[in-house]
């Protein structure tokens, strides 16, 4: 198999090696010049691509087409047209026209808006987006596409995500042409999003409402083993998961996904993917379409994919980290230090830009990964901290330092490893470890986002950081501008000595999870957003609007739809937990709970028949146990019943927001409390669901 893999890889996507060959020479050269410039894709170049596109796509079995793009659901939608065209003898034919292929007119109205469409305005346009590969997925042409509104406003999230990548590169060629790097003229942003998810059994899977409607399991006493014995990661793998592993990098790299490495995470039943790196706008579209493929692969091995962030209480839930750097078309990866970072101008630059643009925009860092499953996650053992902070590692600290008070630096570069075992092979150490505790860590010549939860779409992330970067760029540049040649050295001396003290509070190579660290990050003045419901109005602060308008990222309204999408997807995520609850209790759990008193109260009543000398102390105390949970339980139901309706009538977002976390949340909580005792006492077989232990081991 692995002698066939290059000709496997990307055969189902309509490559730049397909379209050198399908196309005529001067289309070719004109759609590459759109690609690589971000120029005007003109109507004869799009009619020349929709005939070969269709032509390929026909030669490979596809039927229809679709624009497929990612409206602010978290999933992507899609709309399939064949490609027959009757020709009015009975016959018809297969056709694909330039304008088909770069515009669509799905409902707009029936996607979030966040009040930009009403019902009755409901055309919207997608637009074929050339710099994403098309590729055939089911029998139909996937054609990558932007959505927006009949008015241009971005429905979507590839739209602001061509936006920063556009902005970034702007403003990073305008520095580096200070700096002298004048061959330089587009800069790329690169991610590999790392993607974490559990496998559970599908038959047991549908017996579980909660994890059917919500995800993750509301319910669940814990099962005698987690992962204490921290024996599963990076574990041998079992048969069914290495063949489903298997299955999926068979159907990722056909579609051209870079999928490279595989393993077993920490938690029973948790497993990671990871690609190689690729363009910002790949990366993102490549990853939902991971996600897709994920749970369709799933389905056939009689598994079922969870990508929530918290599916199970009491062990690690599930993330997404966003690794990311910054290249040039010569070549050049500008977060990468060289061998001599400290004199390593260019790279330092950047360095404090990012670190500058983190500082600056730390909240709308913290609103990027802000949903109501991450909140479970964020603070956990397994996750950063809600605070955003930077890890950069010893040496670069220390050269930072050195910078701050003009002193000379020794690096540590080149040490070798002794392990202590001859025969074992030297190398050479790193010159920074690695903080699993960091929201935003350097890993040598990237920075790795780990606040990402794992059904996060990436684009949000990447937007905000690549406009933050912009930014920062742009004022170093301002500063740097019509400075003399021969005072440029002192010039960018002096930036980056003034960066470095006024954003030096947000670098901490410390652990994370302490209650100290939080106390310190509040002394160094960082904001601690512990709930999408706190961070959410960040977004819509003076600051934050001036930052996305300025650089055209969103326009005014379209950060306030986007706030409300936000906070009503929250609520409705809480309002669908609530009810799921309340069904699972009152027509699951309650009913177990009852069967189970039953039969004890007539093992009480049998042992008595018997005879009065025969003991029913153990059965009593069960019974009492039980009958103490069952009516909390009520009680704490008929809580939950009132909230949800009180929530139901708040009309406004944020105040409805705020009671699902305050009130709503807290009446799940504890109805979780008192439901996972009774599940601890009630025996297997009358359990309508399957508990932790099957879940987490069945596989």
């Amino acid at each position: 198999m692995a002698k066939n893999i290059p000709e496997l890889y990307a055969s189902l996507v309509f490559s730049d090696k397909i379209m050198r060959a399908k196309l005529p020479k001067d289309m070719y050269k004109a759609l590459r010049k759109t690609i690589e410039n971000n120029t005007h894709l003109e109507l004869d170049v799009a009619n020349s691509v929709a005939v070969a596109m269709k032509e390929w796509a026909v030669e490979n079995g596809a039927t229809h087409f679709t624009h497929w793009f990612q409206p602010m659901t978290g999933v992507t939608a899609e709309k399939h047209d064949s490609f027959i065209s009757p020709t009015g003898d009975g016959q018809v034919i297969m056709d694909f026209s330039g304008k088909e292929l770069v515009k669509g007119e799905p409902d707009a109205s029936s996607f979030p808006s966040g009040g930009l469409r009403a019902t009755f305005e409901a055309r919207g346009y997608t637009a074929w987006d050339p710099t994403s590969p098309a590729f055939i997925k089911d029998h139909t042409l996937y054609i990558p596409t932007a959505f927006c509104s009949y008015n241009g406003e971005a429905l979507d999230k590839k739209t602001p995500l061509l936006r920063s990548m556009e902005t970034l590169s702007h403003e990073a060629v305008r520095m580096l042409h200070l700096l002298g790097n004048t061959e330089v003229t587009g800069v790329t942003t690169t991610v590999g999003p790392e993607q974490e998810y559990f496998l559970v059994d599908k038959k047991d899977y549908e017996k579980r409402k909660d994890l059917f409607f919500c995800g993750r399991t509301l319910l669940g006493a814990a099962s005698p083993k987690g992962q204490e014995m921290e024996d599963h990661y990076f574990g041998a793998l079992s048969p069914r998961v290495a063949a489903y592993m298997h299955d999926l990098d068979q159907e990722l790299w056909k579609l051209g996904v870079p999928a490279k490495t595989k393993h077993n995470e920490v938690a029973p039943a948790q497993h990671e993917l990871a690609p190689v790196f690729d363009t910002s706008n790949v990366a993102v579209d490549h990853n939902q379409l991971t996600m897709e493929v994920m749970k369709k692969v799933a389905d056939r091995h009689g598994l079922v994919c969870l990508l929530h962030e918290k599916p199970f209480e009491g062990i690690n839930g599930s993330g997404k980290h966003n690794n990311w750097s910054i290249s040039t078309n010569t070549g050049l990866n500008l977060l990468d230090p060289g061998k001599t970072p400290a004199e390593n101008t260019q790279f330092l630059v950047f360095l404090l830009a990012v670190i500058k643009a983190v500082d600056d925009y730390a909240d709308l860092m913290r609103i990027s990964v802000a949903s109501a499953g991450n909140d479970h996650r964020l603070g956990g053992n397994e996750a950063p901290p809600a605070i955003v902070s930077i890890f950069l590692g010893d040496e670069l600290t220390e050269v930072l330092k050195s910078i701050e008070n003009d002193t000379f630096f020794r690096s540590s570069r080149g040490i070798q490893m002794d392990i202590g075992a001859h025969m074992l092979p030297h190398f050479t150490k790193d010159t920074t470890d690695r903080n699993r505790t960091s929201p935003f860590a350097f890993t040598g010549n990237k920075f790795e986002f780990r606040m990402l939860g794992s059904a996060a779409s990436v684009a949000t992330p990447n937007i905000v950081l690549n406009t933050a970067v912009a930014h920062a760029l742009k004022e170093f540049s301002q500063e740097l501008e019509g400075v003399k040649k021969e005072d440029l050295d002192d010039a960018v001396h002096a930036l980056l000595k003034k960066a470095i003290k006024d954003h030096q509070r947000v670098i901490f190579n410390g652990n994370g999870y302490t209650q100290e660290w939080v106390e310190e990050a509040e002394r160094r003045g960082l904001c601690n957003l512990k709930s999408t419901p706190d961070a959410l109005p960040h977004f819509i602060t003076k600051k934050s609007v001036d930052l996305f308008t300025e650089h055209k990222i969103f326009t005014k309204e379209e950060i306030f739809s986007r706030y409300e999408i936000l906070l009503e997807n929250y609520s409705k995520t809480l309002n669908i937990e609530g009810k799921t609850m309340l069904e699972m209790v009152q027509k699951d759990l309650l009913p177990a709970l009852y069967t189970y008193s039953r039969q004890l109260s007539e093992t009480i009543l049998s042992k008595r028949s018997v005879s009065d000398s025969l003991s029913t102390a153990s059965e009593e105390a069960l019974l009492t146990q039980l009958s103490l949970c069952g009516d909390a339980l009520s009680q704490k139901l008929g809580a939950l019943q009132a909230d949800l309706a009180s929530a139901s009538d708040t009309s406004e977002p944020l105040k409805a927001a705020k009671f699902y976390e305050t009130a709503v949340l807290k009446d799940l909580e504890e109805i979780r409390g008192y439901a996972d005792q009774a599940e601890a006492l009630i025996p297997d077989q009358l359990l309508p669901y399957p508990t932790y232990d099957r879940l987490l081991f069945g596989v």
